[in-house]
């Protein structure tokens, strides 16, 4: 397959390259750093953004939407929504 933009750099606004279903863990990091996270199933998000001392809930966020976080952890604790993707 060809990659027409093999050669252009990897940025946080540059479409993903891969992507992996989250699991919610409160004491497992995500093994990659993600740029965004996808939203599957509406509720709340609770995570720890790469750069924090602490964690932040994300409510009410619906179906279908994209956060543009770079979370080190999706905490199980907090997190009622459900089929997160880590886009990276």
């Amino acid at each position: 397959m060809q990659d027409m933009f093999r050669d252009s750099s990897d940025t946080t606004i540059s479409p993903a390259r891969s992507a992996a279903p989250v699991v919610p863990s409160d004491t497992v990091a995500l093994p990659r750093l993600p740029k965004a996270l996808y939203v599957g199933s509406a509720g709340n998000i609770a995570v720890r953004c790469a750069d924090d001392q602490q964690d932040v809930v994300f409510q009410n966020v619906a179906a279908g939407s994209i956060l543009p976080v770079r979370a080190a952890f999706v905490r199980a604790t907090g997190t009622t929504a459900a089929q997160i993707v880590a886009f990276c």
